[in-house]
């Protein structure tokens, strides 16, 4: 495990863009896994593979060389003050980057899904606002831990630690309308009590 780390680390550093992209394919279709098997129980031979092929796809292709960029434009920005950086940073990224984030992940998931632009309308009209809540609830948190204690190029990592949950929150978001079941407050609580944990 150490030594993975240390290569993980090292790759990081050299091949960032793959690096991250890679890691948050991995992260989004492990989240849809987690989803589709520990809390909506459907079992693998009901296993619904091209969804999690969706979000991988989504994960690998879409959102993380955004977010590679993103977190890059961040570390090159500069402050008077450690505490200013921090709280600046959380800002952009909070209330600047994820509100489009979060409307960008409804309207291509529901496209990749073979769906209209209509579609898409109303899949962000009917998720959006409860999400976002959601992920200013788990990331403002995540976020000041992360531009106060860690080196720039881990801070993917501890996003991407706690996106495990996130993803399997969204991606049962996703699902929601297809199955009409209610809203699973549950897999959030699951990523809350997480990182609260983490902090102690």
């Amino acid at each position: 495990m150490a030594s993975f780390l240390r290569a993980f680390n090292a790759s990081l550093v050299r091949r960032p863009m793959l690096t991250q992209c890679a890691t948050s394919l991995t992260l989004f279709a492990a989240g849809d896994v987690v989803a589709q098997q520990l809390i909506e129980k459907k079992g693998f031979d009901k296993h619904d593979f091209a969804r999690t092929a969706r979000l991988g796809f989504y994960g690998g292709a879409l959102f993380g060389p955004l977010v590679t960029k993103w977190f890059q434009l961040l570390n090159r920005l500069k402050f008077s003050s450690p505490t200013k950086a921090v709280a600046y940073r959380v800002y952009l990224d909070q209330f600047v980057f994820t509100p489009g984030v979060v409307a960008f992940f409804f309207g291509s998931m529901t496209l990749l899904e073979g769906k209209s632009f209509g579609d898409a309308s109303d899949k962000i009209q009917e998720a959006y606002v409860p999400t976002l809540i959601r992920n200013w609830g788990v990331f403002i948190p995540t976020q000041v831990i992360n531009f106060a204690f860690v080196p720039h190029h881990l801070r993917f990592v501890v996003v991407g630690v706690v996106s495990l949950f996130w993803n399997t929150y969204l991606s049962s978001v996703n699902a929601q309308k297809q199955t009409g079941e209610e809203q699973p407050v549950a897999v959030a609580e699951i990523g809350e009590k997480a990182l609260a944990q983490e902090i102690d």
